[in-house]
């Protein structure tokens, strides 16, 4: 495969150093990434800030034209991106596909939102001191955005910052993971050829430390963060007067209550904690189960978690790959160990091979272990009965992180108590944790972040109001 080399103000930078990115799955080569310094960050800061000018000027039909011909243009390329994400990532080559798909479903729904960045025309003699004035708001781009994002959706995870930066106006400098940055550096090739003005969106692989400028540089008016609570979080500290959004991790749960269809419940959950070997933010992790119908489930569900495929991330086959480096194998094997010898059962896999770890389920593991209290951010999930909802709303909400959860139940009372009791950002019935479509409102409570993505979500989070007060003439006499 070719480099892939970072886009700057259009262009992309052939002078810099490059850096080998592998496969996680068997070491090979994928291709080279152009590197970024601090320099080339001040570069793009820049061509982001002009950009933002250019940007804020363009017409809105102008800016639907273009996310829809990207839109087009990454469906028309599904099986390159699909590779560059399988290669990169390790995600199996089916789910890299709908990701492809669901960036162009992203695009296209940034399309549509424009149309409605409209504003209200507000009565102000509602006081009377507003007589005769005439309130008109808009909602103004906030200007230079940075965007930074995780390895584990690399292209749509890009996609859900910058396709709603553009729709309303914004210009947006995007860093990359850097163990996956080439779909990101290929999205921005694409947006080149989809006629985005140069500055429009720029993309930087870089350090961390190198990164840092987009906290600290007053020229960057928004950061949207997507990544673990300890950075996200530090990020906002020292950010100052920006405006961040952060979309941080979670260990989310599902709640299976005794009238559940328990099939449909064990396929959902397997199909939610095990895919691209859990390393999503809203993977099922934690599984609590109606005493009543524990040993019914885990009948239905055993069987459903070891009938998962496991290895190359090329083959269709394939349902679970690898975890994305040797760290975070050696992490989930030694949680899995701490679990078991804290008196958890392992009642199925936890063996691991490299960086491949067989699905693994646990049962009975004490509250105070790392899998039932941490994102695990792995291919696992652990079983606890509890006696009545109330007693497993608690246990959900026990933990310090508040992304999404599931529940299974045919009671429209029992969904309604946990919409209400739940302190997470959704609450999914009869459907797993990890059940998304790009449009919804998505984001976190607690350490699980703050703001919400989703297409209109994010639009309105990268934009602020404005208001213009007219004094209508005097009637004439």
């Amino acid at each position: 495969m070719r480099r892939f080399l970072p886009i700057v103000d259009g262009c992309s930078v052939e002078d810099g150093p490059l850096r080998t990115i592998r496969s996680p799955f068997d070491d090979s080569f994928v291709a080279e990434a152009g590197w970024g310094d601090d320099a080339l960050v001040g570069r793009a800061i820049e061509a982001t800030a002009r950009g933002a000018r250019t940007m804020r000027d363009l017409a809105l039909y102008t800016r639907q034209e273009i996310l829809r011909r990207t839109s087009n243009l990454l469906s028309l390329r599904t099986e390159e991106l699909a590779e560059i994400i399988a290669r990169e990532a390790g995600k199996p080559i089916r789910h890299a596909r709908a990701e492809v798909s669901r960036a162009a479903v992203t695009f296209s729904l940034a399309a549509g939102e424009t149309s409605a960045l409209a504003g209200e025309v507000l009565p102000l003699d509602v006081s009377p001191n507003g007589r005769r004035r005439l309130g008109i708001t808009r909602r103004m781009p906030v200007g230079a955005i940075a965007g930074i994002t995780p390895f584990n959706f690399p292209l749509n995870l890009v996609a859900h910052k910058v396709a709603p930066a553009l729709a309303a106006g914004n210009a947006i400098l995007v860093k990359p993971a850097s163990a996956t940055p080439l779909s990101a550096l290929r999205l921005a090739e694409i947006l080149g050829e989809a006629g985005l003005p140069p500055g429009g969106c720029n993309v930087v692989p870089c350090s961390a430390r190198d990164a840092g400028a987009l906290a600290s540089d007053e020229r960057i008016a928004m950061i949207s963060f997507t990544g673990s609570a300890e950075v996200g979080w530090g990020i906002k500290a020292a950010c100052g007067k920006k405006r961040v959004c952060l979309e941080l991790g979670g260990n989310a749960a599902v709640i299976v209550e005794p009238d559940a269809d328990l099939v449909h419940a064990a396929k959902r959950i397997a199909a939610g904690g095990y895919a691209y070997a859990g390393q999503v933010c809203i993977s099922v992790q934690r599984v609590y189960v109606h005493h009543s119908v524990r040993d019914a489930f885990l009948a239905c569900y055993l069987p459903e978690v070891e009938a998962l495929v496991i290895g190359d991330p090329m083959d269709p086959a394939t349902d679970v790959g690898p975890v994305i480096d040797d760290d975070a194998a050696l992490r989930i094997e030694e949680w899995i160990g701490e679990a078991v010898d804290a008196g958890g059962a392992l009642l199925v896999g936890g063996g691991r091979r490299g960086r491949m770890v067989e699905p693994a389920v646990l049962a009975d593991v004490p509250g105070a272990c790392r899998v039932v209290v941490e994102e695990a951010f792995a291919p696992l999930t652990v079983v606890q009965s509890y006696g009545n909802l109330k007693e497993a709303l608690s246990a959900v909400n026990s933990s310090r992180f508040g992304l999404q959860a599931g529940i299974f139940t045919t009671r429209l009372d029992t969904a309604l108590a946990a919409f209400d009791a739940l302190e997470v950002g959704g609450v999914i019935v009869n459907d797993s944790s990890v059940f998304r479509v790009d449009s919804m409102p998505y984001g976190g409570v607690k350490d699980s972040g703050l703001g919400r993505e989703g297409i209109a979500s994010a639009i309105h989070e990268m934009t602020e109001p404005r208001i213009m007060v007219v004094e209508m003439p005097q009637p004439a006499a």
